[in-house]
């Protein structure tokens, strides 16, 4: 009789300890597996990240497709063309007032 109740009560104590450890398996990589709840907050911040770069680089293409439609030859600006000689021959104008800076 003794030993029954020794089996029993291993057997008591076994199940729910096993149990435990089984659902603390489940909720340790629930939290820090692959697809766990801390890689999905990692996943988001760079989804986030990614979203305000592309943001930036849609704003820097329309920039420079307005600059591209003013040099256009149905919709040439002529300022937008003294501009930009001025800059890729390296001149100015006579009235033009040139503030030297030193080099960076």
């Amino acid at each position: 009789m003794a030993r029954r109740t020794v089996r029993s009560s291993t057997a008591g104590i076994l199940i729910p300890v096993i149990g435990v450890a089984v659902i603390g398996y489940f909720v340790y990589h629930g939290l820090t597996g692959a697809r766990g709840f801390y890689a999905s907050q990692q996943l988001r911040a760079e989804v986030a990240e990614l979203e305000q770069e592309l943001a930036d680089l849609r704003r820097e293409r329309e920039s420079l497709e307005q600059h591209v439609a003013l040099l256009r030859p149905e919709s040439l600006d002529p300022d937008m063309l003294e501009e930009r000689a001025r800059v890729l021959l390296n001149v100015a104008h006579p009235n033009d007032i040139v503030i030297m800076r030193g080099q960076r």
